[in-house]
């Protein structure tokens, strides 16, 4: 040991026997302890301290307590124990003698059975592990009647609540030997009419109907402490979904403030800083830090588990790491908790009391100083003086109604409108004097009133500087009118000034999205995940995603749960591309790879459900066949899902589930139950509309076919354009094994020579029949039209077929290698490019007419990679030129003859 150390010791020691008269007290009964922190530091002294005693339950823990307690304030006052490692280790001490009194308190009323059936679930500071020196522990006592132990006939309720009697005497009561812990049950559901233990199915009802905002935020802190294990971590499992909502909720950080507001009045003469300070209640206090974190964390930790961190340090590391707070605001947050916390235990040290109180005299706050190692008490206003002030007024700031609204006179407001931009005021200001009519459901309550009215100049604004403003407020208009409650989105709004300039976009740019947002406003909650603007991972990790999400759950709630991931990935996607965060064919491919995980995680969920009645079909499994856009990897927001249903052969003449199925009825019926599962609406809403017309036979054929019979299909009956189909194929579910048999028949039908003239001339007539019946809706047109992309997907099959160059799904890797080839030109790649992008946004800026609005043009053309919509147009001329003559020469069969 350095000399200095011995010198922090001695120090350490000297003061507190000067300026404590409780641990002068705790040296002088248990020396020992004293002693061995001398010699061997805190760390050890504390080992000593909890080392078993051999005397009865109420001694022995008395005894250790107080020789704990002497241990962390002499490794405090020395430095040698930071703040985590002193409260650390007081809350694990708290931590085995609630678990010694309830075995204890069991073991007395039934000593022959084992202790289980009632465990402890601490909230507060000890459910963080951060108790101090002189903390009450807050618990909820829990019993469960099935498991625990009664002696001869006792009620298990009554029995129940003389065991938690028995614990709380264990723990609190005063003897000669001082006491354990002081216990506060209030925290419990409805402390004034419920009994002090009880039983746990009660509490779990309570919390998932009845529970009120403040108790959320007191579960963000809770964990078993003692007893039955599983039976607390049973409970706080089933209540998870009460403390952390997955849609984001901005009404947490009213409710918090609303508590801090309280109990600043509360305790109004301890606010101000100063002789008297409320360390803990006072502003800019240790509650206000912890508040801070709490309100963040409500507000996002049902989405973001690695925010639900109940010590208020780590959840402020967290909350700074994941972005929602400011790295510098955070660190001040932190040393300010440590620094209030610190003279908290300064406070409770000298006479073991429950206060959190600065002294109010002169010689009282001296004496706590230079117990804590300064000189007088001016120092420890110095010290803590900045850190309070930040502390309150980031808390203060935290909803700080700035009172901005906008004018409620009519003329008043036209003019303010007129002043933003909006082209015609007049209109708006009506619009908005309808809302405020009340007339709307998600407006008819004070609390949206007031949440609206906060929001809705940001949001005015940011519509007012959009492209189209008008059409903007029109939209917004259908998600207020159709929300049935807007507390919770309007909260969101004004606390999020970024989401309310996209939500402007959206509404002015993309009526797909906002159609979207009328149905389901929580997709909005989507946006705000740290990871919502980047692009999805690959398919596997998607995959494993939403069959975490769906794990467990009833198979219509499955379907639900995984309509709404996936809708909010999509929204996501569509956002990203309205706010220009990626290319177009970026976000093409990530619509496929959320749908191709969703087709997976959901065909297993319906195969589970349907071998549930119908067992198994021996050895033989199901393959689904991607085509079109998804067996090419690129999707829009508008996109089917083509597929064909398929299973290989079996021995098994049935199946062996309590209502066994033949082999085609087996897979047919499977293979419906597969469609509705990825098409049918649930109260989630719909998902994906299936297609499964490219099948054998078409409509006429039967959904499922064997391997076998798909292969003799493919050989000797299939149409030249389902063989052109099959250019854009690649199977997307099933066994490695049978993926890898159903492309070897892909190959093998795509490998057998193509009589040319056949080819051209069916593939020309199939065209001319497709444009009589489904003819391209306008000039912008870009699939449909002449020259667009159907025009250059025959073209480009025709190719493939014929010379068995670029057999690949995907048609940009096609389009490349026939380039190489020098089968069609290199600007052909360009243009299937731009055609595909163009595809895209038009899907979402205007999903109906293929016409954006004038000023969508500009956004489509920036989407795009041009520099205005008269350079956009121009390129989507050459480009449908450029396809237009391809096509013209594979159907004139002047292609390279190979």
């Amino acid at each position: 040991m350095t000399k200095l150390r011995q010198v922090e010791r001695d120090g350490a020691a000297e003061r507190a026997r000067a300026y404590s008269p409780f641990l002068r007290e705790a040296m002088a009964a248990r020396s020992d302890i004293l002693e061995t922190f001398l010699t061997d530091g805190s760390l050890k002294a504390a080992e000593q301290a909890v080392a078993a005693g051999g005397e009865s339950v109420d001694v022995e823990l008395r005894r250790r307590r107080l020789g704990l307690a002497m241990a962390a304030a002499l490794g405090d006052l020395s430095g040698e124990l930071d703040l985590e490692t002193v409260t650390g280790l007081l809350s694990d001490f708290a931590d085995g003698a609630i678990d010694r009194a309830i075995a204890a308190a069991l073991i007395e009323r039934c000593p022959d059975d084992e202790p289980r059936g009632v465990t402890a679930i601490a909230l507060g500071k000890l459910g963080s592990r951060e108790l101090n020196f002189s903390s009450d522990v807050d618990l909820i006592l829990l019993f469960d009647p099935r498991t625990m132990p009664c002696a001869g006939r006792d009620d298990p309720g009554q029995a129940a609540v003389r065991i938690g009697r028995r614990v709380v005497e264990i723990l609190q009561k005063r003897t000669a030997d001082g006491y354990v812990a002081r216990v506060d049950l209030r925290l419990r559901p409805s402390p004034e009419v419920t009994p002090i233990v009880l039983p746990v199915n009660a509490a779990i009802s309570y919390y998932e109907s009845a529970a009120v905002g403040w108790e959320r935020a007191a579960f963000i802190r809770a964990r078993c402490c003692g007893g039955d294990r599983a039976l607390g971590a049973s409970f706080l499992d089933a209540i998870e979904p009460f403390v952390w909502r997955r849609a984001l909720d901005f009404g947490a950080i009213e409710e918090v403030r609303a508590i801090g507001e309280r109990i600043r009045d509360h305790y109004a003469e301890r606010q101000r800083f100063g002789p008297g300070f409320d360390l803990k209640r006072g502003r800019g206090g240790i509650r206000e830090v912890e508040f801070y974190a709490h309100a963040q964390q409500l507000v996002h930790g049902g989405r973001e588990p690695d925010l639900r961190c109940p010590a208020t340090l780590d959840a402020l590391q967290a909350l700074s790491g994941a972005g929602y707070l400011d790295s510098s605001l955070a660190a001040d947050m932190a040393e300010a908790y440590r620094r209030l916390r610190t003279i908290e235990h300064r406070v409770q040290m000298i006479d073991d009391q429950q206060t959190h109180l600065i002294p109010r005299t002169d010689a009282a706050v001296a004496t706590v100083a230079r117990l804590h190692g300064f000189e007088d008490g001016e120092e420890i206003f110095n010290w803590l003086r900045p850190s309070v002030e930040r502390v309150g007024t980031a808390f203060d700031a935290l909803t700080d109604d700035k009172g901005e609204r906008l004018p409620n006179d009519a003329a008043t407001l036209h003019g303010e409108l007129a002043a933003m931009g909006f082209p015609d005021a007049e209109t708006a200001a009506r619009r908005i004097g309808e809302w405020r009519s009340g007339r709307p459901r998600s407006l008819r309550s004070p609390a949206a009133k007031e949440a609206f009215e906060g929001m809705l100049p940001g949001l005015v604004r940011a519509i007012a500087g959009s492209a189209d403003p008008m059409r903007a407020l029109n939209r917004l208009s259908d998600v207020v009118e159709r929300l049935p409650s807007g507390v919770n989105l309007y909260r969101l709004l004004e606390a999020r000034p970024a989401l309310t300039t996209l939500l402007a976009r959206i509404l002015a740019h993309a009526p797909a999205l906002s159609d979207q947002l009328g149905r389901r406003p929580e997709l909005l909650d989507s946006l705000l995940d740290s990871s919502c603007f980047d692009p999805p991972p690959p398919v596997d990790e998607l995959l494993a995603f939403l069959k975490a999400e769906m794990k467990d759950l009833p198979y219509d709630l499955a379907l639900d749960r995984a309509r709404q991931l996936v809708n909010e990935r999509r929204f996501a996607l569509g956002a990203q591309l309205i706010d220009l965060r990626e290319p177009p064919m970026r976000i093409g491919e990530g619509y496929a790879r959320v749908a191709e995980a969703t087709l997976v995680a959901l065909t297993d969920a319906a195969v589970a459900e349907f071998e549930q009645t119908h067992g198994r079909m021996g050895d033989a499994e199901l393959l689904i066949l991607g085509l079109g856009r998804l067996g090419g990897g690129v999707l829009t927001d508008a996109s089917d899902l083509d597929l064909i249903y398929l299973f290989t052969p079996t021995e098994a003449e049935a199946s062996d589930g309590r209502r066994p199925l033949g082999p085609a009825d087996y897979f047919n019926r499977l293979g419906n139950r597969i469609s509705a599962a990825l098409s049918v609406p649930t109260p989630a809403g719909p998902l994906y509309d299936v297609d499964t017309r490219l099948r054998p036979q078409g409509a006429q054929g039967m959904l499922v076919v064997s391997l076998e019979g798909f292969a003799a299909y493919q050989a000797n009956q299939a149409w030249t354009w389902e063989h052109m189909a099959l250019l854009r194929a690649r199977p997307v579910y099933g066994s490695e094994g049978g993926r890898a048999r159903l492309d070897a028949i892909i190959e093998q039908v795509l490998a057998a020579p193509a009589d040319r003239p056949k080819l051209v001339a069916d593939a020309t007539a199939m065209r001319d029949e497709m444009a009589r019946h489904k003819p391209a809706s306008g000039p912008l047109d870009v699939k449909l039209g002449e020259g667009g992309l159907v025009d250059l997907e025959f073209a480009v099959h025709v190719l493939q077929l014929a010379t068995k160059v670029g057999i690949d799904p995907r048609m940009d890797q096609a389009v490349e290698a026939l380039a190489e080839a020098g089968l069609v030109e290199e600007k052909i790649v360009s243009a299937q490019q731009l055609l595909n992008e163009m595809l895209i946004t038009i899907r979402l800026v205007a999903p109906e007419t293929t016409t954006p609005s004038e000023e969508s043009c500009e956004l489509m053309a920036r989407a795009c990679g041009a520099a205005d919509w008269t350079e956009l147009v121009a390129r989507h001329d050459a480009a449908r030129a450029q396809v237009t003559e391809l096509w013209t020469k594979v159907k004139e069969r002047t292609f390279d003859d190979r």
